[in-house]
């Protein structure tokens, strides 16, 4: 059951990578790099899971904390360098 679980994530993982070289703008890029991330993640919780090792799961969270982080923390990066404020933030200027 593991290796039929874990041929299916290695694919949508690939899928996720072609994406992520194939996409035509920094967002899809970072949605499939975002996708491999938490198919990552995944992966180490079934294998926990699998092979009865729960610390395996804290891990997988500390990691899909990091990603989420960095996935924010590189979307503000490239809206204050591409000189557009964020989109949250002109809604509310726009509203005052």
């Amino acid at each position: 059951m593991y290796i039929i679980v874990t041929t299916v994530i290695l694919i949508a993982v690939a899928v996720g990578l072609i994406r992520a070289f194939l996409g035509p703008t920094l967002y899809d890029r970072v949605l499939a790099v975002n996708m491999v991330g938490t198919l990552t993640v995944l992966t180490v919780a079934v294998l926990g899971f699998m092979t009865d090792r729960p610390e395996f799961l804290d891990i997988a969270l500390v990691y899909v904390l990091i990603s989420f982080v960095s996935t924010i923390a590189v979307l503000r990066v490239y809206a204050h360098h591409s000189g557009k404020p964020a989109e949250h933030a002109s809604q509310r200027e726009k509203q005052s």
